[in-house]
């Protein structure tokens, strides 16, 4: 089947059409996503997402401004991007909690690692609740001083302030 016959189908909601569609396009658009997409489920699923996409909004194709390919090619693009901006692709990548951290380097025979996770947690967890959830967010998951200040709705002033005071607060522990 032809792009020019495939078109029409779509524009009718012609079940087999989608079928089709993804038949003869999927390989290329995944490329192009996975390209900017390095994990594999999420190429996958924005994958799905532009081919929703392209069967809900085939009415906005305008054969006269371009390719159909081309036009799919960029929904592809645009939605892989717009993965990668998104807050919660980004918290993804930081799921690393303090708990977590520090029992992996507790189960380490290494006497260097044992040496330097001794106590930690428990230093890190006579602090208050805020200085925990400021350090766990910019210590151990890797948030920019930005981004914790976006995740606890706090001004960014007041993340440099509470996170120097609590950096203070873990200094005068760790001396005691």
């Amino acid at each position: 089947m032809t792009q020019e016959e495939l078109i029409p189908l779509i524009l009718k909601k012609d079940e087999r059409a989608f079928t089709i569609m993804y038949d003869m396009y999927s390989k290329s658009l995944f490329s192009v996503i996975s390209n900017l997409i390095k994990d594999t489920e999420d190429a996958e699923d924005v994958l799905q997402e532009v081919f929703i996409k392209i069967w809900k909004n085939i009415d906005s194709y305008n054969q006269n401004k371009g390719r159909f390919y081309t036009w799919i090619l960029n929904i592809s693009r645009n939605s892989a991007i717009d993965k990668l901006r998104s807050k919660g692709h980004n918290n993804s990548l930081k799921n690393l909690s303090s708990d977590n951290f520090t029992h992996l380097l507790d189960d380490s025979n290494k006497l260097i690692n044992r040496i330097d996770t001794i106590g930690i947690q428990e230093f890190v967890n006579k602090l208050k609740p805020k200085c925990i959830q400021i350090i766990d967010l910019l210590f151990f998951k890797g948030y920019t001083q930005l981004e914790a200040s976006e995740e606890l709705e706090i001004p960014l002033g007041t993340v440099k302030t509470q996170n120097r005071n609590c950096i203070n607060d873990l200094r005068k522990y760790l001396k005691v």
